[in-house]
């Protein structure tokens, strides 16, 4: 029986940060070492000028640190619908060049690994990532949990299903992140280093996943920190019928909304933004401290 997060995960080391859940919420800029990101801004894309993919990541990565990033997330796989696969010794080569100039450039900065490959995780730890992030965290191969415990890393476990068939959406996605959670926690991963993420875009209807975010709150039940990714996906776009370049206001309205609703984590593009629009809905949900100077009394 898994009791309340307060109860259960105060705390959890991420690498050379603290997260202490509650206090805020932490922001995760992606980091996308691919030519097909759905959003566009894939390292290795070919249009444009050639760059060097290692050398344009530290520069956004220390970009989004200076913009309020906490977290950065490493991929090198697309999950857009129809990406085509890439095997791990190509995602290796994407992602570990990546992840070893980040940590050697941003000592001070989480970094986790965007994959659903052991390998490609096992490679992303021994370069210096400290957590793994798994889109496929509730499927039945337990290899990336076993490799979050024998490395005493953190895990963030995502919901996720082949088809977007569902008699109690809600229901289900809690049950089904349980299982992974117990599973996880049997292979030796402590209760505090693991996150779980309703899997928003991934194995849902747009209007299963508009239901999730207006939901959220309720997967406080697993007794673990929330992480949500809307970030410019497809949702956004059917609602307001607007391109991928096109849903910054869209992403900053679930930002809001999730942060009211549950979220600790947001994983987005535009780090800036977002940032501002998370310390502005934790002044309003989680309350204001004011510490600029004060004006003399007239």
């Amino acid at each position: 029986m898994m009791r309340p997060v307060t109860d259960t995960v105060a705390t959890t080391r991420i690498g050379p940060t603290v997260f202490r859940w509650g206090a805020r919420t932490y922001v995760m800029g992606i980091i996308n070492a691919t030519p097909d990101s759905f959003s566009g801004d894939g390292l290795l894309a070919t249009d444009g000028a050639p760059t060097d993919p290692v050398e344009t990541a530290v520069t956004t990565g220390r970009r989004m640190v200076d913009d309020g990033a906490d977290i950065l997330d490493v991929g090198g796989e697309s999950t857009r619908p129809g990406h085509a696969p890439v095997d791990a010794a190509e995602e290796r080569r994407r992602v570990v060049p990546v992840v070893a100039a980040l940590r050697a450039a941003l000592p001070h900065t989480a970094i986790s690994v965007d994959t659903t490959k052991p390998e490609v995780a096992q490679a992303a730890l021994d370069a210096g990532a400290d957590l793994l992030n798994d889109v496929w965290g509730v499927g039945t191969d337990d290899g990336m949990a076993r490799l979050a415990a024998d490395h005493a890393v953190p895990m963030i476990v995502m919901h996720n299903r082949s088809e977007p068939r569902y008699d109690d959406l809600m229901a289900e996605v809690i049950t089904d992140l349980r299982a992974a959670l117990e599973r996880a926690i049997a292979l030796g991963v402590p209760p505090e280093r693991l996150i779980v993420d309703p899997g928003f875009g991934f194995g849902k209807t747009p209007e299963h996943n508009l239901t999730v975010l207006h939901e959220l709150g309720a997967l406080r039940v697993l007794g673990r920190p929330i992480l949500l990714g809307t970030s410019r996906k497809s949702t956004l776009g059917r609602v307001l019928d607007l391109p991928v370049d096109e849903r910054l206001e869209a992403t900053l309205a679930t930002t809001a909304i999730g942060i009211a609703n549950g979220a600790d984590i947001v994983r987005v593009h535009d780090v800036r933004e977002n940032a501002r629009a998370a310390r502005m809905s934790d002044a309003i949900i989680r309350g204001w401290h004011d510490t600029a100077p004060k004006e003399p009394p007239r």
